[in-house]
C-alpha cells in the first residue's frame, strides 16, 4: 500500500512537472510575442496618425493613442472638404482623386493576375507533364532568374515600353509580368505533379489529347493552386511602385501607390502631411487587408503542399 501511494505520488510529481512551461517554451513565446509586436505596431501607429488631429500630431509624439480623434484626414485625401477647410485644420490642402486611382490599381493588378494565371498554368503544365529536349535545361534557367534583382531588368524594359510608345498606358505598365513569372512556373509546377496521373492516363485512353487533359481535369484540379497564385500575385502587383511610378505619370493610369507617394510631395509647408498620407494608405491597404482575412488560409494551404519552403 505504501509503495503504491509512492507511486502515485511521483506520477502526480512527474505530471506537474510537465504541465510546468519549462524555460524554453517561455523563451519562444517572449520572442514570438517580441516578433508579433514588431510586426503589428508599425500598422498600429499607421492607425494611430490617420486618426489624429493634424495639428496635434507633434504635440504628443508619445501617446499611443489619437491624438484629438479624428475622420478629418480621411475626409480631406478623398477630396470631400475644400481646400481652404483642409488647410485650416492644418493639412497641405491636397487631395487624392482616390476612386480614380484605385479603379487603375484593379485593373493593372487584375489584368496581370490573368495573365499570371493562363500562360503561367499552361508553361508549369508543360514542365510537369510534357517530354520535349531541353525541358530541364529551360526549367533549370526559369529558375536561375528568380535569383535576378528586377532592378537589373528594370532599365532594358523601360528602353522596350518607350519604343514601343506605351509611356503613360496601361500596356506599358502590365507589359513585364502579363505573362509567366520564374515563381508562377515553379509554384504551380510544384503542385500538378502531385496531381495523380492516373486520371490523366485514363482520358487520353478515352481519346483526350494534352490540351483536353489540360483544360477539363488539370485546370479543375489545381484550383486551390491556381486561387492562390491569383491573390499572391494581387498582392504584388497591388503594392507594387517604382514601375508603375516611372512608366505611369498620367493621373488617367496612375496608380494607388504612386499617387500616394504624390500627396507626399505636395506639401508647400515643408513637412509631410503625415495624417493625409497615412490616411490614404490605410485606405489603400483596407482591400488587401480583407482579400488575405478571406483567402490566407487557402494560400498557406496551397503552399504547403506545393512543397514550397
Amino acid at each position: 500500500m505504501a509503495l503504491k501511494t509512492m507511486a502515485a505520488r511521483g506520477q502526480t510529481r512527474a505530471q506537474t512537472q510537465e504541465q510546468r512551461p519549462g524555460a524554453g517554451r517561455i523563451g519562444a513565446f517572449l520572442v514570438f510575442a517580441l516578433l508579433v509586436f514588431l510586426t503589428v505596431f508599425p500598422f498600429w501607429w499607421l492607425l494611430r496618425t490617420a486618426f489624429s488631429t493634424e495639428k496635434l500630431i507633434y504635440t504628443n509624439t508619445t501617446s499611443l493613442w489619437p491624438v484629438g480623434f479624428t475622420f478629418s484626414n480621411f475626409a480631406r485625401v478623398l477630396g470631400l472638404l475644400t481646400t481652404q477647410e483642409a488647410v485650416a485644420l492644418g493639412g497641405s490642402g491636397a487631395s487624392i482623386h482616390f476612386l480614380l486611382f484605385m479603379r487603375n490599381s484593379f485593373i493593372v493588378s487584375a489584368v496581370i493576375v490573368v495573365g499570371q494565371v493562363f500562360f503561367g498554368s499552361m508553361a508549369a503544365f508543360a514542365f510537369a507533364r510534357l517530354h520535349f529536349p531541353g525541358r530541364d535545361t529551360i526549367f533549370f534557367i526559369f529558375l536561375m532568374a528568380l535569383m535576378v534583382p528586377g532592378v537589373v531588368t528594370l532599365i532594358p524594359n523601360f528602353v522596350l515600353i518607350r519604343q514601343l510608345n506605351w509611356l503613360d498606358t496601361f500596356q506599358g505598365i502590365v507589359a513585364p509580368t502579363f505573362l509567366m513569372t520564374p515563381f508562377a512556373i515553379f509554384f504551380l509546377r510544384q503542385f500538378f505533379l502531385g496531381i495523380n496521373h492516373e486520371v490523366e492516363e485514363a482520358a487520353k485512353i478515352d481519346g483526350a489529347g494534352y490540351f483536353k487533359v489540360y483544360t477539363s481535369i488539370v485546370l479543375p484540379m489545381g484550383r486551390s493552386a491556381l486561387s492562390t497564385l491569383a491573390v499572391l500575385t494581387f498582392l504584388a502587383e497591388w503594392n507594387d511602385y517604382f514601375w508603375p511610378f516611372l512608366v505611369g505619370k498620367s493621373e488617367s493610369v496612375r496608380v494607388l501607390t504612386a499617387a500616394l507617394a504624390i500627396f507626399k510631395s505636395q506639401t508647400p509647408q515643408g513637412a509631410p502631411d503625415w495624417g493625409g498620407l497615412m490616411a490614404g494608405t490605410a485606405l489603400s491597404i483596407a482591400p488587401i487587408l480583407l482579400l488575405f482575412i478571406f483567402a490566407g488560409r487557402q494560400i498557406m494551404d496551397s503552399i504547403q503542399f506545393s512543397g514550397i519552403k
